[in-house]
């Protein structure tokens, strides 16, 4: 009862940093926009975000399987707190060109430091169950928990801009980091004994965890990164396909993300239900997502961005709920199929997938799009991946995957 109660603390403070942080992103592409009014300097500030997780993700997961999952994590926990704060400090004390390049700085320092709190919470949360069973679904939750935060934490971010102001905005958000912090140290008591290191040298490199992991988990892993470069473009491009889609206003846009994150949220709920019996059939579950997406995609091509509103939107609401549940799931089939030694570099090497695959998708997608038009872009886009989730189906569909317990 005590743990089942440490790890729903974990799970809300987890939670609000994960809104805190929406909200600061938010809040900041706000001041680059209001003060350079350089559109350029957004897409700077998102890839700032992004490209140092896929840089570091390996080393983060290495790190977190060398020293332990609970050191790495409060050690990145205050690195999110730091680099946030150094975003909130650079608003009364500079001005001009030396406060946007510190806004892009603290930005930077918050995608490093997420990419090593991901994979040391991945391999943490094995430490708060008391049976191997108990970790599917608990895992799931926080990728409904991240969905959550995405819905409220961009409304959040510019609600407390309008109201207190950019720096008190950004001071807000950065202690929000400060209640994971306070929760690991002094609420929780994980079962250290379950917490298994590798060894210095060759033996914690990711070339060590990548065969140690088995062939189901390589294929896994393969099989995520070609699966997101066919589906998971729709961040980048989101603001073309809500004037596609709704129209050029903002509130257009609003509504567009919106039914986007509900899909997220109701596809992590899904799989969160049936977490422990799909992380076992790695087939089924990918395959499906992978389907069921690029189907979607077609829809979207045919209907949705031709004039047709409802198909759009609900396009849109499967598209999201098949993208979540393909992240979490690969993120699931990752940890409770690999020895808890490895643990850290498998999350490591998850995120490599995702963010190299999606990475490469939005690059793919915006190409044709501009060759032949979004609604090309869905169609060829969704072709492949309902032809590479029906190839999975057919010949993967009776996979089966032991869970690990240690």
């Amino acid at each position: 009862m005590l743990r089942r109660h440490q790890r729903t603390s974990f799970l809300i403070a987890s939670g609000l940093s994960t809104a805190g942080s929406f909200a600061s992103i938010t809040a900041k592409g706000w001041i680059l926009m209001d003060r350079s009014g350089n559109p350029l300097l957004l897409a700077l500030h998102f890839a700032l975000l992004a490209m140092p997780s896929l840089l570091v993700s390996g080393p983060a997961g290495v790190a977190t399987d060398r020293h332990g999952a609970a050191r790495v994590l409060v050690l990145a926990q205050w690195g999110l707190f730091i680099a946030a704060l150094l975003g909130a400090v650079s608003i009364p004390l500079t001005s001009g060109s030396l406060q946007l390049a510190l806004l892009l700085t603290s930005t930077m320092l918050l995608g490093i430091a997420s990419a090593y709190e991901l994979t040391a919470r991945n391999k943490y949360c094995a430490l708060m169950v008391d049976k191997p069973e108990q970790l599917a679904p608990y895992l799931t939750k926080f990728s409904v928990v991240f969905n959550l935060g995405k819905l409220v934490g961009p409304p959040l971010g510019g609600w407390l801009v309008a109201v207190t102001g950019a720096g008190a905005a950004l001071t807000i958000d950065a202690f929000t980091f400060l209640l994971p912090i306070a929760t690991v140290l002094w609420l929780l008591t994980p079962r250290a004994d379950l917490d298994i290191r590798s060894a210095a040298g060759s033996e914690a490199s990711l070339a060590t965890a990548w065969r140690d992991a088995g062939g189901v988990l390589r294929h896994v892993l393969r099989y995520s990164a070609m699966a997101c470069l066919l589906c998971f473009f729709h961040p980048g491009l989101a603001p073309m396909m809500a004037k596609q889609v709704l129209g050029p206003s903002p509130q257009s846009l609003g509504l567009f993300t919106s039914v986007l994150a509900a899909g997220s949220i109701c596809g992590g709920l899904l799989l969160q239900r049936n977490s422990t019996w799909l992380s076992q059939r790695p087939g089924l579950l990918l395959g499906s997502c992978t389907a069921v997406t690029g189907a979607a995609q077609l829809a979207m091509a045919t209907w949705g961005l031709r004039g047709s509103i409802g198909i759009g939107l609900a396009s849109t609401f499967v598209i999201g709920a098949g993208t979540a549940a393909l992240l979490a799931g690969v993120n699931l089939i990752s940890q409770v199929g690999s020895p808890m030694a490895i643990r850290g570099r498998m999350a490591g090497l998850g995120q490599i997938a995702f963010l190299g695959g999606g990475g490469a998708s939005g690059i793919v997608a915006a190409l044709i799009s501009i060759q032949a038009g979004l609604a090309a872009s869905f169609g060829l886009l969704g072709v492949a991946a309902l032809a590479l989730g029906l190839r999975e189906l057919l010949q993967r569909r009776q996979l089966r995957l032991v869970l690990r317990s240690t």
